[in-house]
């Protein structure tokens, strides 16, 4: 390696640790999203099916209606769709949601899922493009 290689390796080094040791000290973890409790509400044709706690235990629900089959599985203080019985097998594409205002949707199934969690929370602005 030559000196140059050294002190770009160096540079980008602590420029990292710029950006990382300031959330250390501030104690920013992904376990202040688990400290509220989150709900995923099931819905079936409009209409509320059951809901759920989203915790870091799993647990499959088993959903059958006159619509269709469905099965999902919380863990890891979220949840997804693992089993279906719709042709189109779109309901998988929403992978595993954990966030207030995730959904998963079962059109054929005429299924919903939405993840509520404590009010204001996911209420502020991502970006403003002028």
């Amino acid at each position: 390696m030559k000196r140059g290689d050294i002190l770009l390796i160096g540079l980008i080094v602590v420029i990292a640790a710029a950006f990382l040791v300031p959330r250390w000290f501030a104690g920013e973890s992904s376990e202040k999203y688990h400290n509220e409790t989150r709900i995923a509400k099931i819905s079936v044709n409009g209409k509320l099916l059951r809901t759920v706690e989203l915790t870091g235990e799993e647990q499959e629900i088993e959903i059958k209606t006159e619509y269709g089959y469905n099965l999902l599985k919380v863990h890891d203080y979220g949840i997804e769709m693992i089993d279906a019985d719709c042709p189109d097998k779109v309901c998988y594409t929403f992978g595993f949601i954990e966030r207030n205002g995730g959904t998963i949707v079962c059109l054929p199934n005429k299924l919903l899922v939405e993840i509520e969690g404590a009010p204001g929370e996911g209420d502020e602005v991502d970006a403003v493009v002028k």
